[in-house]
């Protein structure tokens, strides 16, 4: 269960940095961002309910995204990576400049970051740290995974409905069964990455 334990460790404001969306076929890549200004602060429902978001139904985690926007206490920045910039530079350096958006988007620059994952990017005046598994561990992290998911998601709804027949909706761009078979039948979409081997062969 998440905790702040790792946070409590670190002088002067920390944030967490999580990403979602490296693996789907089409869509961006989006990073959150998240800040406790005041971890005491958080109420205990809350602290609860927060989780790594794969671990929560859509339900749960549109609920807490809402109560985490509420909060005086907590700062958070999104920032995302195009189909053109994953194509170009490649998913993970796409995943570091959309990680980079997001912390400019920050209304204060922490100190200290607890990155998810083993790769991460290095900031300018700002220690980072590498958490694999971080949002099963640290509630900041936790809170951007939260972010970012419900924001990607969103994202992916939309495009669902200017382009409906790939099941974004519910798939969020990863290449299921549904999404394989839309494509055989319609094609790929701008929306698709052409960087990756099974756009990439479908575009051969």
């Amino acid at each position: 269960m998440p905790t702040f334990q790792i946070e409590s460790t670190f002088q002067g404001l920390v944030g967490g940095v999580d990403e979602v969306g490296r693996g789907p076929w089409a869509g961006p890549v989006v990073a959150a961002a998240a800040v406790f200004l005041d971890p005491a602060s958080l109420p205990s429902p809350l602290l609860e309910d927060i989780q790594d978001s794969k671990k929560l139904s859509k339900v749960k985690r549109e609920m807490i995204f809402k109560d985490l926007l509420r909060l005086e206490t907590f700062q958070w920045g999104l920032g995302s990576a195009s189909v053109e910039e994953i194509d170009r530079l490649n998913i993970l350096k796409a995943t570091f400049l959309a990680m980079e958006r997001a912390i400019k988007n920050l209304p204060q620059v922490p100190s200290t970051l607890l990155i998810d994952g083993k790769h991460i990017p290095r900031f300018e005046g700002i220690q980072t740290h590498p958490l694999i598994g971080g949002d099963g561990v640290s509630l900041s992290i936790a809170a951007a995974s939260i972010i970012a998911k419900v924001t990607r998601d969103k994202t992916m709804e939309d495009l669902a409905k200017v382009h409906p027949f790939y099941g974004w909706e519910t798939n969020a761009g990863y290449g299921t069964a549904y999404h394989q078979s839309a494509l055989k039948r319609y094609g790929i979409t701008p929306h698709h990455r052409k960087s990756f081997a099974p756009i990439r062969a479908m575009v051969a």
